[in-house]
């Protein structure tokens, strides 16, 4: 059955509870260019570290970096990225668009929707021109082409110059992997549907180095290990595939490419959210060639030298938690209420904030026994203390925002010393001492699965 597109609906969502807003909003703007509030920002992290968890603490064949943004602009002729990262691009006199040539039978014509760029009379297409999509600036206080450096627009070719640098100083031995998370840049002609395709933009990066002859074993291990980090974030299996680049697809430097697509639903349907990539030993090779310096990795027992082939795993940051918004994002009824409730369902180790405390009543020692308990509880997760309004809209404010828990404190807890702990996704509820709430917490997100499930264990 095809998800339902609640892209706008989350959009809303997004801005109402601080996920996410337009980039200079007040100026009208900035065209695919967002910020990361309060909450989007948390969950942003979360993931971010989850990856750098998985990636770099959890193993011991890879290695953490963190390139510059600036780089020396013969890295990009290395690339292949000066001559050739461009898209080709028609221009219509008429309505002053601007088009991709390659991809106009995905295009709408902003007079007329319903038609296609140069498909009614009005159209005035110029011819293809090639467009690059790096942004380019100056180094220095003069502006000509010696200054010239470029926003980088990935952030493998920073692992790449330094392969060596790192090998050597942490004595790696092959096969390992450096990995980094970077803001990119492009200057994209079709961005847009949210934060799918901006123009600024952060990668999760990693590249392993292999031995020739072993990269084809490398690759389809990690596939398979990059497709179950995706699980692990509480993303839907069902929204899962892999996408195969076809011969017209495949880099020209590429021995195998497959893309782990996400389903967002509705006409957007499934889109890359991470690529895995065969790079052979091309990336090395130029920049060897371009630097004069030998980027060779010595293999002293078996007395040979080499340049590794790369297998990489590129994951957009802010793709992947747009997936993880849209899976979360639900409308559900609930029994013996009128009125439904929106509910984002994070995986609870992924979610903003980890527990919402609420005094039930503005009397009887309760706000000062909440705030305590709130304090208490900030020593180890995020936590929201709320204790204005009616106590089922401040669980619905905590149920948008994905807040697994819920603490209330009541007349009961003053003379007991206890709380109730709420939990998001079935609405049940247990009754723990206060000095233990974050222990019961600490447990249930040891557990490593849906609320939903740990409420019911």
């Amino acid at each position: 059955m095809p998800h339902a597109d609640v892209l706008e609906k989350l959009v809303s969502l997004a801005k109402r509870k601080g996920f996410v807003f337009q980039s200079s909003e007040i100026y009208g703007g900035t065209g695919s260019v967002w910020d990361y509030g309060p909450l989007g920002v948390e969950l942003k992290n979360n993931i971010k570290a989850r990856w750098w968890n998985a990636m770099v603490r959890q193993r011991d064949d890879v290695e953490g970096l963190d390139a510059a943004i600036l780089m020396h602009p013969r890295v990009w002729e290395a690339s292949g990225h000066v001559a050739g990262f461009s898209d080709p691009l028609v221009d219509c006199k008429a309505c002053k668009a601007r088009f991709r040539a390659d991809k106009l039978a995905d295009a709408q014509c902003p007079r007329k929707p319903s038609k296609k760029p140069g498909e009614h009379g009005d159209c005035q297409l110029t011819e293809p021109r090639q467009f690059n999509l790096m942004f380019k600036t100056f180094m220095g206080p003069v502006e000509d082409s010696a200054a010239v450096v470029y926003l980088r627009p990935e952030t493998a070719q920073g692992i790449f110059v330094n392969f060596l640098n790192v090998q050597q100083a942490t004595r790696q031995k092959v096969p390992f992997g450096i990995a980094q998370i970077g803001k990119a840049f492009r200057n994209e002609i079709t961005p847009g549907n949210f934060t799918f395709r901006t123009r600024e933009f952060e990668q999760m990066e990693m590249q392993f180095f292999v031995e020739p002859g072993t990269d084809m074993d490398w690759f389809e291990k990690w596939k398979a290990w990059r497709r179950e980090w995706h699980v692990g974030l509480g993303l839907d299996d069902s929204r899962l595939q892999f996408h195969q680049h076809g011969e017209k697809e495949l880099a020209h430097y590429a021995r195998a490419a497959f893309d782990i697509e996400f389903d967002f639903g509705g006409t957007l349907g499934f889109q890359e959210i991470e690529g895995v990539h065969n790079r052979s030993d091309f990336d090395l090779k130029q920049h060897q060639e371009f630097s004069a310096k030998r980027l060779e990795y010595v293999d002293q027992a078996a007395n040979k030298r080499y340049l590794p082939y790369v297998i990489e795993t590129s994951v957009g940051a802010d793709r992947v938690t747009l997936a993880v918004m849209v899976n979360a994002y639900r409308e559900e009824a609930v029994a013996g209420e009128d009125e439904g409730r929106t509910v984002m369902r994070f995986h609870p180790g992924l979610a903003p904030i980890t527990a919402g405390v609420f005094p039930l009543t503005k009397k009887d020692g309760q706000p000062e026994m909440a705030e305590r308990v709130a304090a208490d509880l900030r020593k180890r997760f995020p936590v929201f203390y709320d204790d204005a309004g009616a106590i089922g809209r401040r669980y619905r404010r905590q149920d948008e925002a994905g807040t697994p828990f819920g603490i209330t404190v009541d007349g009961d807890s003053t003379r007991n010393d206890d709380v109730t702990i709420r939990f998001r996704d079935d609405l049940a509820q247990i009754r723990v001492a206060a000095a233990q709430a974050g222990e019961v917490i600490a447990g249930y997100l040891a557990k490593d699965h849906p609320v939903a499930e740990a409420s019911r264990a």
